[in-house]
């Protein structure tokens, strides 16, 4: 399975993401009201917006990204080398310096995003938050007009599906599964928010996003009945 892919082309990557505000009352009042409206269906029927307000992160128009990591493997020297980068801190920053990773070495025809429900979750999310802070999409996320087979795109949850989009299974429990080291080992993503408001601990956001990039590339190596990485293989790009 998935021997025609050219790992070489692939960027692996995660994202974390917040509410945009640290509590509900820092929010403007005509947002509190949107997210009231958009939260409706989801709230329990005695939960306020300000009480559902710790989940605001997963909507891009409620939420920022503060980590991105990605990974790719180096075919300079040993072809399995793994290389990881993370991007942090203010979130239009790290946004342009993602989008000059892809625009410089991922944005042809022949090279893939890849991610764990990233179709449904991070490339959309990483769209969403380029336009509403003014910076032009790159080619990859360009997805206007594209027909199915022309978006490169690679997404573990939906190759593990296999046609069944009735079926969710989280990167965790695959990982599990297919017998790779869980990325979940310190926090997971209920906690990111307070990790990152109230520990002030951004660093430890980063290595917990770092792991999951690892995940994917494992997951991918193993639908390919390859070996696993190493740690030997995996380095980190300053």
């Amino acid at each position: 399975m998935l021997t025609n892919l050219d790992l070489h082309k692939i960027l692996f990557l995660d994202i974390e993401t917040v509410p945009l505000y640290e509590s509900f009352a820092l929010v403007p009042e005509i947002e509190q009201t949107y997210f009231g409206e958009k939260t409706a269906y989801q709230r329990k029927e005695d939960q306020t917006p300000e009480e559902f307000y710790e989940k605001a992160g997963i909507w891009a128009e409620f939420g920022k990204i503060i980590c991105i990591s990605v990974g790719y493997f180096t075919p300079q020297q040993n072809p399995r080398d793994f290389r990881l980068k993370s991007f942090y801190g203010k979130e239009v920053d790290l946004l342009k310096e993602f989008k000059s990773l892809v625009g410089t070495y991922f944005s042809t025809p022949y090279h893939l995003l890849c991610g764990h429900n990233a179709k449904e979750f991070d490339f959309p999310y990483i769209a969403r938050r380029m336009l509403i802070l003014g910076i032009e999409l790159p080619k990859p996320l360009e997805l206007f007009n594209k027909k199915p087979w022309e978006v490169p795109h690679l997404d573990t949850l939906h190759l593990w599906r296999f046609g069944d989009y009735k079926h969710y299974t989280s990167l965790k429990l695959m990982a599990h599964v297919l017998g790779i080291p869980s990325p979940k080992d310190d926090i997971d993503g209920s906690q990111v928010a307070g990790v990152y408001y109230k520990e002030k601990n951004l660093d430890r956001i980063v290595q917990y996003c770092e792991k999951d990039v690892i995940t994917v590339a494992q997951v991918i190596l193993k639908l390919r009945n390859e070996p696993l990485l190493t740690e030997k293989e995996i380095t980190l790009s300053v």
